[in-house]
């Protein structure tokens, strides 16, 4: 697969216009990124502009703290997937997983992935927050809820992706699941090392940058 499929093009700050939007799918487009990864608003907006093209839109859903209703997560998810959401990256209640009550986890993904149906979603479990042995229970419960996808991190907390997590994570679900890292992803050499640990998708703000520097 060429490099630039593995990243999902991201832009999730608040300020955020509809410019910066439009070039993040011009660059999407240009580089060929398998995705951009957008606040649910901005859907219908990318679906336009990347008409004609392969790249996909992913959205995030109880963004970034995870702490929502689940009811709040079912509704925000099956409203981006009406509005054309190819992908969908969640938040898990991460409090619920410190409280070990794995039930609620694993019900709330699995209610996600009911909407998405055959549509991608991804779990963001903050990896930043949880010690090892919580990783490994988050992607336990992914597994069980038939999710597609473990991802690191959302960005916004106190770390993004470490090599460490990518290969905790690569040896927990094998070829189960796919691996997302997201944040901190910012040289080319990170890049590809976090490839060779297993990671599927990268999500980064600073993909056109590692694209050409490996040119």
């Amino acid at each position: 697969m060429k490099l630039s499929k593995y990243i999902d093009h991201t832009l999730l700050k608040a300020d955020a216009s509809l410019e910066a939007i439009r070039k993040l799918c011009d660059e999407a487009k240009q580089y060929d990124f398998k995705s951009v990864c957008v606040n649910t608003c901005n859907i219908p907006f990318c679906k336009k502009e990347l008409e004609g093209s392969d790249v996909l839109v992913c959205c995030v859903v109880g963004f970034p703290l995870g702490a929502m209703s689940t009811e709040a997560k079912v509704l925000e998810t099956r409203d981006a997937i009406i509005k054309g959401a190819d992908e969908v990256d969640m938040v898990i209640n991460i409090g619920r997983l410190k409280d070990k009550d794995y039930e609620y986890v694993t019900d709330e993904i699995r209610k996600l992935k009911a909407e998405c149906g055959e549509k991608t979603l991804k779990v963001i479990i903050e990896t930043c927050l949880l010690t090892d042995e919580e990783k490994v229970k988050a992607c336990e419960c992914i597994l069980e809820a038939k999710a597609d996808f473990v991802k690191t991190s959302t960005g916004f907390s106190t770390a993004g992706a470490t090599f460490e997590d990518v290969a905790l994570l690569k040896k927990t679900v094998g070829d189960r699941c796919f691996i997302k890292a997201a944040g901190g992803v910012r040289s080319r050499d990170d890049f590809n090392r976090m490839i060779e640990l297993g990671a599927n998708r990268i999500g980064t703000s600073s993909g056109t940058k590692l694209i050409e520097k490996g040119e």
